[in-house]
């Protein structure tokens, strides 16, 4: 996992989305769409991630919304990447790149507030 978020065994369908930026419905939606993307519920009833879980939804963001792939292109994908023993390598880069993508952003932001400054 990341240094930004805090490593736990399990993390709340709320923590998926925030690290991954998407919205619950759109994850509950994926659930319904990849087979491999299938977390157990707590005693409660609530979903509940490991952290190889969000590995392969920051995989499949990146396939999805990244390299525009449709859902079936996804789904074809990961079973190339499942049958050449790719799948968890593959995830593990795209949460990299994900991280990356969010660091950017996150100092592009503050340069603009920087730049903000010094021009009030």
């Amino acid at each position: 996992m990341s240094d930004r978020i805090a490593p736990k065994e399990y993390y709340s369908i709320g923590e998926a989305c925030e690290i991954a930026d998407l919205k619950p419905h759109v994850l509950r939606y994926w659930e319904t769409q990849f087979s491999a993307l299938r977390p157990t519920k707590n005693r409660a009833g609530n979903r509940v991630y490991r952290p190889k879980q969000i590995q392969l939804v920051q995989l499949l963001r990146h396939l999805l919304y990244t390299e525009r792939y449709t859902i079936e292109g996804a789904k074809r994908k990961l079973d190339q990447l499942r049958a050449g023993g790719e799948l968890a390598e593959q995830a593990r880069v795209a949460w990299d790149r994900e991280t990356i993508r969010d660091l950017r952003r996150e100092a592009d932001e503050l340069v603009r507030l920087l730049e903000d400054g010094e021009a009030g």
